[in-house]
């Protein structure tokens, strides 16, 4: 019961930090900077309705049917679908893709500390081997870290930051699209099966999904809203924020770590792949080519997972692990993944390679 408490509200304050830190390292990247351009929040907000939220429900419905997490669940899954085993390649796409994307948030944020007058590749060198051993803190103890650096980032944001300008009405263009998606997507750590992970003692014992599923997206939302808040443009609030960046990316690489054991590799080749997956990192010049990797590796994991559920696994399954107390909503919910996620994750994986190329 107390393990039921504890992941109750450890899994929406995760969902709250990692979204925010991810979001505040991705957003140079994506081309949102401090304009608080309404028409793209706006977009945004359905991206997080009509693709975020069918995502988030398919995380938790996968974890409830096969209860346990996402790269052991897939062999079960299959199994269940009488699907082809080349369907769990999705699963270790995400769990390299977690220490992939730590390393590409220590990356991002080590560019934040240049009052420090030290080379980029070095602070990244020393941010990711802090990573690296706080990995092995207490999960609880580096999500109550990450929470106490994002609030204190924000309000000293808030606090000595510039003024916010005001909010403005733009030309929806075809490139924001793509950016909104990966917001309410890889930026939200959808995919990859961690806010179930964290929640699974919750997730075997609750009826319905929507008990772990709501708390979450809405956490998410809230982070979203607070992103909007902030300007790291003072050096203060941009050192506190790295501090989170650190113990988030220790908790991305403890959860992968986790998904590893969990599938009994011998601990040097867990340890060995999630340093590879951070250290890659630290190439001179590769650091644009692998931004652009984070996002489009990103919507590949949820498309995959997007088709295996929509198409592949058994409608009666789903529909027991979601326990819906409407079957309208569960209708909504199928044509969701068959058909509105995948269109729409390949139109911004359109865009996302469409703007690099331009």
């Amino acid at each position: 019961m107390q393990d039921n408490a504890m992941s109750r509200w450890l899994s929406p304050l995760m969902a709250f930090c990692l979204s925010f830190i991810i979001i505040a390292t991705l957003a140079p990247i994506l081309g949102i900077g401090a304009e608080r351009q309404l028409d793209f929040w706006l977009l945004w907000l359905v991206t997080m309705l009509i693709l975020a939220l069918p995502i988030t429900y398919m995380e938790v419905a996968l974890a409830k049917r096969s209860r346990s997490t996402a790269l052991n669940a897939l062999s079960s899954l299959t199994r269940d679908a009488d699907a082809k085993a080349h369907w769990r390649v999705v699963g270790w796409l995400a769990v390299v893709f977690m220490p992939f994307l730590a390393g590409g948030m220590l990356f991002n944020a080590s560019s934040m500390l240049d009052g420090l007058a030290l080379p980029q590749l070095a602070l990244f060198a020393g941010l990711a081997v802090a990573a690296l051993l706080l990995s092995l803190a207490p999960r609880l103890v580096m999500v109550g870290v990450t929470l106490l650096g994002v609030l204190a980032s924000l309000g000293l944001s808030m606090a000595l930051g510039e003024s916010l300008p005001t909010w403005q009405v733009t030309a929806l263009e075809f490139s924001e699209w793509g950016a909104a998606t990966v917001l309410a997507l890889v930026a939200s750590g959808l995919g990859l099966g961690i806010y179930s992970q964290v929640s699974l003692n919750q997730v075997k014992h609750s009826d319905a999904a929507s008990t772990t599923v709501l708390p979450v997206w809405i956490a998410q939302l809230l982070a979203v809203v607070a992103f909007g808040f902030f300007i790291a443009n003072t050096q203060i609030p941009a050192m506190v924020f790295v501090v989170s960046v650190v113990t988030g990316a220790a908790l991305l690489l403890n959860l992968a770590r986790q998904q590893l054991a969990e599938r009994q590799l011998p601990a040097l080749v867990q340890w060995a792949v999630l340093a590879v997956a951070v250290w890659v990192w630290i190439i001179p010049m590769a650091g644009g080519v692998f931004n652009v990797l984070v996002l489009l590796w990103g919507l590949i994991i949820c498309l995959i997972y997007a088709i295996f559920a929509g198409w592949i696994m058994k409608i009666s399954h789903l529909r027991k692990a979601l326990n819906f107390s409407n079957e309208a909503v569960y209708n909504l919910w199928r044509v969701a993944m068959r058909i509105v996620l995948p269109l729409s994750i390949v139109v911004a994986i359109i865009s996302v390679l469409g703007k690099l190329l331009s």
